[in-house]
């Protein structure tokens, strides 16, 4: 009995030291991504080092203390990726967790982060739920989701004309959501679904299924897959010369990394909308620019999210004169958000930032003029339309 209390005491006595530390220490940030995984090259290293230029940027001190940061590989493993969180709030005084390119994970790490009053701020988690029906009130969702890749582009390029649909999507979960959110938006926005399709994980031709989308004769085809599969949709696509009868490839969900990777040759022609990007103005050049002399590659959104995360949490730690999650949370909710990744943005009151969107079109290889110079800006989607209004939101914490 001696030894269970004493136990009891000594854990007791570590807690309190670590509530101690967490209150009164200096901030701290952990960004938790994904180091080696499919993930690594939107995210990964290059959000570590977005999140250590934004400290840098900020002067690597607030209320008199050094910023501190720390990073760690969570595998796709959600038992390790909530562990590590765990311990990163309860042992390590970690204020704030950054990125998380894993939905299942960021929802997870959303809940822990209620359940231990701090901040979690995503940059590269899709799910909308983080904001929706799993909100959580210290989970900020702060680059993209499913509603702005969706609704935001079917208004976009609804407005440029492209008014019929065909879905090509993964048959499996990820790509039975997108085609739901996909229908849904085409048809808020005035436009018609008159075909779709799903294919298999994996398939290596995409000839029967593109044959089908040309018979309809729909303006866009709406890619919903992932990897592999899109790579190839992509490829047979301009095989097929879609581009010369007319009808124009769109896809739901790609990055910068992806362009690169694949070539112009291959993604020339393909329209998606982002949050960001790097050649936009001197704002954003000037931050690729220093992002690139450290990684030599350009920033993706998410890396982008992830430092105005940082730079904006700082901010309000200065202006409250505390990190008080709670008085910080409601600081970030009050002032505008306005930085080189974030335009017209605003933290609404169920965790979402609304910001500016783009919709891109990307050029071909004659088109582009340096390295990296892959988009062709069309429009500019603003905040307000962009994102799910705060007045449909399905969050419970939100009063209607």
């Amino acid at each position: 009995m001696k030894t269970s209390l004493a136990a009891i005491a000594a854990m007791l006595l570590f807690a309190s030291a670590a509530a101690a530390q967490s209150s009164d220490g200096p901030v701290k940030f952990g960004v938790l991504t994904d180091m080696s995984g499919t993930f690594s090259d939107l995210s990964g290293a290059g959000s570590v080092e977005a999140a250590r230029l934004a400290i840098e940027d900020f002067g690597g001190t607030v209320l008199g203390k050094k910023i501190e940061l720390v990073s760690a590989d969570h595998l796709h493993k959600p038992e390790t990726g909530l562990s590590i969180a765990r311990e990163w709030y309860d042992v390590g005084g970690v204020d704030v967790i950054l990125d998380v390119p894993n939905s299942g994970i960021a929802l997870a790490v959303a809940n822990l982060a209620r359940d231990k009053k701090k901040i979690a701020m995503f940059a590269s988690a899709a799910t909308d739920r983080l904001t929706e029906d799993s909100c959580t009130g210290y989970g900020l969702h702060w680059t993209f989701d499913t509603y702005s890749q969706t609704n935001g582009a079917a208004r976009a390029l609804i407005d440029k004309g492209y008014d019929t649909w065909f879905m090509l999507v993964a048959d499996y979960a990820y790509g039975h959501a997108m085609d739901a959110a996909m229908r849904e938006a085409v048809t808020r926005n005035g436009g018609k679904v008159v075909g779709g399709v799903r294919h298999p994980l994996n398939t290596q031709d995409f000839s029967s299924f593109l044959l089908q989308a040309q018979a309809t004769k729909a303006k866009m085809i709406a890619l919903a897959s992932g990897g592999n599969d899109t790579v190839n949709a992509i490829k047979q696509g301009n095989e097929f010369g879609l581009e010369k009868t007319g009808q124009r490839l769109a896809s739901l969900l790609t990055f910068i990394t992806e362009v690169h990777s694949l070539g112009l040759e291959q993604m020339r022609g393909l329209q998606f909308v982002v949050p960001y990007y790097w050649d936009m103005d001197e704002q954003t050049r000037s931050f690729a620019k220093r992002f690139y002399d450290r990684l030599k590659k350009m920033p993706g959104e998410a890396q982008a999210g992830v430092y105005s995360a940082v730079l904006q949490y700082l901010k309000a730690v200065q202006a409250v004169g505390s990190k008080d999650t709670d008085k910080v949370l409601a600081k970030l909710k009050e002032m505008p958000i306005e930085d080189m990744f974030s335009r017209n943005g605003k933290l609404l009151p169920n965790g979402r930032l609304v910001h500016d969107m783009y919709l891109i079109e990307v050029k071909s290889p004659q088109e582009s003029k340096y390295p990296w110079d892959y988009y062709r800006i069309i429009s500019t989607i603003p905040a307000e339309q962009a994102f799910r209004s705060i007045s449909e939101t399905k969050c419970p914490l939100v009063k209607k």
